[in-house]
């Protein structure tokens, strides 16, 4: 590390020569340099990105963004840019270097030293005061734009502006630097003696939503981590998931397009339980000896939600004999790279971090990343595996074990890298693994499809066209019914029963039918033993279909061997009991609907005058009567215009009042809950969806 008396002595040199004797004592030292830089052997993709940059600002372009995986030699790419970048004057030979974390810009510092050994570096943070004419110069975005520190950079003796970990630009303090070198529109930066900017990054996208576009007006390369492990640049990487028993469900968010807030997930998943899963999983998965592909794990590195979880956590660790040492924002400078130094080394083979390793820090030696923190951002999820995923000599693979928690939507974790349901539930998968199990869910999804398209039908808005006529859904659709009235107009739920029967059965709720009598008492057919499913709310499924459907999905075991009841209920004279119904007596059971309504209707013509329940009497044809119409008009409200004789039959009216005695008001409220619920879910895929859309990385144009 170059430690503060290099920079004064640099500082105080530079200080003490005029700009015109130092560029003539340093142009040969300069040649030499860049014939030492010419004969670094780049990577191909290096020099495919290098190459890229410079063809962008040779057709104009000020403002340009590179994506480049952690461990792809970014470093490497800042010093060949950093030469081979013209100046658009002869006095504009400057480079200045942002970073807004102090290891970012000792870093930086430290390749920029090594790679031209006689070109004046100085820095730019807290006690650290530069001069601002060093050829390069790398900078805090917090200390230069504190005070009047900025002012004594000339923005017309610049040609670069290098910005690591380029996601954070549109924060308020790297644009007041923009602003002042020109750069900060795409109109400004266009002004003849503007320098060019190349902002870089692993995960060159906002979770918060804000347009990078405003300060990179295109991304010129993008070199994902999944093709640098597969052209063999990084580690190779296996993903065990793990389900804890933590629940999110209630850790609200930091505001919209935030991740979660920090104190409410440490409570969440710092527990004493959860803690100790963690600690088992790693070493059931980590710590014994395993085999070639997946050996014991020397180098854990670990991530925390705040200081609390780093403390408890790092003592679970110790309390299972494990030498556990943690790192943390607060810790001493000069401890935590001590700590830092002993764990590359291997001293002891768990460090425990939360906020401090998750960009910018070399650590080649990990082979093994647990995730602790949930998180909601895909940047974060990949800048915690990328400190996993750099080379390193005696390393087969790094091992990222995923706490995944409760799930909730919104949530990303390692499974979601790969398209895969974040919930998935992996057990030391390779890419390989996880690129098939991607194929293997989509043709399960394929078949899923088909099965729903030969078996689910939706229920229709009255006077919508008959659901049997129409094309299969491959989705769960909602009936929208604007009022009970429209509910228990709808006719669409007796298709199937009196496809089945001529009485007159009416659906009132989701698997049970009702056959009035004239007296009152009435047959009820039910299915019984099936878990509710609210997703199916208010959708209409054949039967046997539904449970074929619950076979399939596992429920066989909860099934009764005749999962179709019919009861009776009888009514009694009035005064005889406080309830005007009997208790339910069972008539049967058996296994299908066809069955159950075959004994319904055997017992129904035994008890009940035909003329009555068939659907076919001229009776239910003819005009509602008087007490009929006044019932249903009451149930539609005062706001409705009433419904008249030449509105309704006699027999529609029947039913009407059938499905509001057996709980069409209670069925609606359902409905309507269901519904919302469906609502609530598919706006907060939509967010989900939306998100992964502003986090994904393409070659192009941004928007502003």
């Amino acid at each position: 590390m170059l430690g503060p008396t290099r920079w004064r002595i640099a500082w105080r040199t530079i200080s003490a020569i005029s700009q015109p004797k130092r560029r003539q004592a340093t142009t040969t030292a300069a040649s030499e340099a860049s014939q030492q830089l010419s004969k670094i052997l780049l990577r191909d993709y290096q020099e495919e990105c290098i190459q890229s940059v410079l063809a962008s600002l040779r057709q104009g372009h000020k403002r340009l963004g590179v994506s480049l995986a952690t461990g792809a030699g970014k470093t490497v790419i800042f010093t060949q840019l950093l030469d081979r970048i013209e100046p658009a004057s002869p006095d504009a030979d400057q480079t200045l270097i942002l970073a807004h974390r102090r290891e970012l810009v000792e870093q930086a510092a430290r390749h920029c030293t090594r790679a031209y050994p006689d070109k004046i570096v100085e820095i730019e943070m807290g006690s650290l005061h530069a001069s601002g004419v060093a050829d390069i110069t790398v900078a805090s975005v917090q200390s230069i734009t504190s005070g009047h520190r900025m002012a004594k950079f000339d923005p017309s003796r610049f040609k670069l502006v290098l910005v690591d970990e380029a996601h954070h630009i549109v924060a308020a303090g790297y644009m007041r630097v923009l602003t002042h070198f020109g750069l900060g529109d795409k109109v400004s930066c266009q002004q003849p003696g503007t320098p060019a900017l190349v902002g870089v990054s692993a995960t060159l996208s906002r979770f918060d939503g804000l347009a990078l576009g405003a300060a990179i007006d295109e991304i010129v390369y993008h070199k994902d981590y999944l093709d640098m492990i597969g052209d063999g640049w990084l580690s190779n990487v296996i993903f065990t998931t793990v389900e804890s028993t933590a629940d999110l469900s209630k850790v609200r968010s930091g505001g919209l397009g935030k991740d979660f807030q920090a104190g409410e997930l440490s409570r969440a998943v710092n527990t004493d339980q959860v803690n100790e899963i963690t600690v088992r999983t790693w070493l059931g998965k980590a710590a014994a000896p395993r085999t070639v592909t997946n050996p014991m794990r020397r180098s854990t590195l670990v991530f925390c939600v705040d200081l609390n979880h780093v403390s408890d956590l790092t003592q679970k660790f110790r309390q299972f004999g494990v030498d556990a040492q943690f790192v943390t924002g607060d810790t001493d400078k000069r401890e935590r790279g001590s700590r830092l130094e002993a764990f590359k080394r291997g001293e002891f083979p768990v460090l425990v971090n939360c906020g401090v390793f998750t960009e910018g820090t070399d650590m080649p030696s990990v082979d093994c990343v647990i995730l602790a923190r949930p998180t909601k951002s895909r940047n974060l999820l990949v800048q915690m595996i990328g400190r996993g995923m750099r080379l390193h000599e005696g390393k087969t693979n790094c091992h990222v074990i995923d706490m995944v928690s409760s799930l909730e939507t919104g949530i990303v974790t390692t499974p979601t890298l790969f398209g895969l349901d974040p919930g998935e539930l992996l057990s030391g998968a390779s890419i390989e693994e996880m690129a098939a199990l991607k194929e293997y869910r989509a043709a399960e999804a394929a078949r899923d499809n088909v099965f729903k398209q030969g078996s689910l039908f939706t229920a229709n808005r009255p006077g919508s066209p008959s659901t049997a006529n129409q094309a299969a859904v491959t989705s769960v659709r909602f009936t929208e019914y604007d009022s009970v009235l429209d509910l228990i107009s709808d006719t669409s739920g007796e298709k199937h029963i009196r496809a089945l029967s001529q009485h007159s059965w009416v659906q009132v709720g989701k698997d049970r039918y009702v056959l009035t009598g004239p007296t009152g008492t009435y047959l009820r057919i039910e299915k019984m033993g099936i878990e509710r499913d609210e997703a199916l709310e208010g959708v209409i499924v054949p039967h046997d279909i539904k449970y074929e459907m619950a076979v399939r999905n596992g429920h066989e075991k909860q099934q009764p061997k005749c999962p179709f009841v019919v009861v009776e209920v009888r009514a009694l004279p009035a005064g005889l009991s406080k309830s005007p119904y009997a208790a339910p007596r069972e008539i049967c059971r058996s296994l299908t609907l066809v069955e159950a309504v075959r004994g319904a209707d055997t017992y129904a013509s035994k008890i009940f005058p035909r003329t009555f329940i068939h659907r076919y009497q001229k009776w239910r044809k003819g005009p509602p009567s008087h007490g009929q119409l006044a019932f249903v008009n009451r149930i539609r409200g005062k706001e409705e215009e009433e419904l008249t004789m030449d509105d309704i039959d006699r027999g529609t009216a029947s039913d009407m009042i059938t499905k509001i005695k057996h709980g069409a008001r209670g069925q609606f409220s359902k409905l309507g809950a269901a519904r919302r619920r469906q609502d609530s879910k598919a706006k907060a895929l939509e967010r989900d969806r939306l998100q992964r859309k502003r986090e994904e990385v393409t070659v192009g144009p941004l928007s502003a």
